[in-house]
């Protein structure tokens, strides 16, 4: 089974035979790998020519060309197998990674797709925030440049606002207060006092001071009745004696 995404491109393509998956293991997983149907076998290498003339694979050391050879296996879950160029028994060239996980065969990418594909990634992703942002500018001739976000504005108006409990003050708080208002108004007397609401402040110095009000003259007869009154009360009533029946 096959499954493409890219035709042309084998890095999104992966292949799976689901009848070896059992049976998969360091001796038989390059027998699977070299099934004709696996779109990543190249027909034309030297493990063809030496499984047709039924030879081992230690053959492979003495032959020049394209060959695949098992790089790592972490049995039954992993392997990876490697294409590569043999020049001489001891030189070799490596031209393409492939890793099998639970049966299904993945060519590696190379480090310039790996790349190729986190730029377009990145690039993506600014291009994005970028055409968001300008969603969200707005200009006029008079006002210039300036962000408006109709969204957040709707979400603050529906989200419903936390009532803060005001915690009622001590009476040694207000006596200190006051008595504070009191020092500081002592110290720095005001200069302009407004009589009524909405009226224009006035000087203090402006305003005119009402005369107190003279003292009553009080009659020589009425001084007499009020020192004997006050006498009186000072003494107190005099005492009743008993009487004798």
């Amino acid at each position: 089974q096959c499954s493409f995404i890219f035709p042309d491109n084998l890095l999104g393509i992966s292949w799976v035979d689901s009848s070896w998956i059992p049976i998969l293991n360091n001796g038989s997983v390059l027998d699977y790998f070299s099934e004709r149907s696996n779109p990543f076998y190249d027909r034309t290498c030297n493990n063809e020519v030496v499984k047709m003339q039924r030879m081992t694979l230690d053959h492979l050391n003495q032959m020049v060309g394209v060959e695949y050879i098992l790089l790592h296996a972490q049995e039954p879950i992993l392997f990876i197998i490697r294409k590569q160029q043999r020049q001489s028994p001891t030189q070799v060239m490596p031209l393409a990674d492939y890793y099998i996980i639970a049966g299904v065969i993945y060519q590696a990418p190379d480090l310039g797709s790996v790349i190729n594909s986190r730029v377009l990634t990145a690039v993506h992703g600014i291009q994005s925030a970028f055409e968001e942002a300008m969603s969200y500018c707005r200009y006029h001739p008079s006002k210039g440049y300036w962000w408006h976000f109709k969204d957040q504005e709707e979400r603050e108006k529906t989200k419903p606002k936390a009532k803060k409990k005001e915690e009622p003050s001590s009476i040694f708080q207000r006596q200190r207060v006051d008595a504070l208002l009191l020092d500081l108004r002592q110290k720095f007397p005001p200069k302009f006092v407004q009589q009524k609401p909405g009226e224009k402040p006035i000087p203090v110095d402006q305003i005119k001071k009402e005369p107190e009000p003279a003292p009553e003259a009080v009659k020589p007869e009425e001084k007499e009745t009020v020192k004997n009154a006050q006498s009186a009360g000072a003494k107190g009533p005099p005492e009743k004696r008993m009487r004798l029946q």
